[in-house]
């Protein structure tokens, strides 16, 4: 007579082990990975960041830009002249009282 088995193989619990244990690995990599999830809501988030910054410094060059040709040789604004003047040579009219 044969005796009923009462407990699996060892096969099929190596091969359901392996196959758990292999499927959790890949869960955690596509999750926590170089390039899961988490990752890729990082780098959505720097180039959010990224864009905001850029937008900023287009906006700054566009003001240096206007101030560049408000003193360029084809046109001179002379009220800008006189405030750079004043501000970075510190220049001051023989008229004018300085205050410190």
């Amino acid at each position: 007579m044969s005796h009923p088995r009462t407990r699996p193989a060892i096969g099929v619990v190596v091969y359901f082990s392996l196959t758990f244990v292999l499927g959790m690995y890949f869960t955690f990599a596509s999750v926590q990975g170089d390039y899961g999830l988490f990752r890729r809501i990082q780098i959505d988030a720097e180039a959010r960041t990224l864009t905001e910054d850029l937008a900023e410094l287009d906006h700054e060059l566009a003001g240096l830009r206007n101030k560049t040709h408000r003193l360029s040789d084809a046109y001179l604004d002379l009220d800008l002249l006189d405030e750079q003047a004043r501000d970075v040579l510190g220049l001051v009219r023989a008229d004018e009282i300085v205050l410190r």
